[in-house]
């Protein structure tokens, strides 16, 4: 399965596709069969207020929420790995 993230481009914010729109929390992004993730990403290619469009690889995490598989989106997704307070509502990247 992937996650569908890009970058907000006038501030640089990460963002994951939740299904209908952008949303800045990776807790409400949807799962995506490749097919589908390629078709979302060629219709958002021409939205000029997203940028740095991607698929990546990701599963349901334990608590069912989507959940990055690589270390460069769980960062992306939840925040900085040596001051977890500084992440997206205190959460942990691993």
């Amino acid at each position: 399965m992937k996650l569908a993230t890009g970058n907000v481009a006038r501030t640089g914010e990460v963002i994951w596709w939740a299904g209908d729109r952008w949303s800045p929390d990776v807790a409400e992004a949807v799962l995506l069969a490749p097919a589908e993730g390629e078709a979302l990403l060629a219709r958002e290619a021409v939205a000029e207020q997203v940028n740095d469009l991607a698929l990546v690889d990701a599963e349901p995490g334990p608590d069912g929420r989507p959940r990055p598989l690589h270390v460069r989106e769980r960062i992306r997704a939840f925040g900085p790995t040596v001051r977890p307070d500084l992440g997206r509502a205190g959460r942990d990247w691993r």
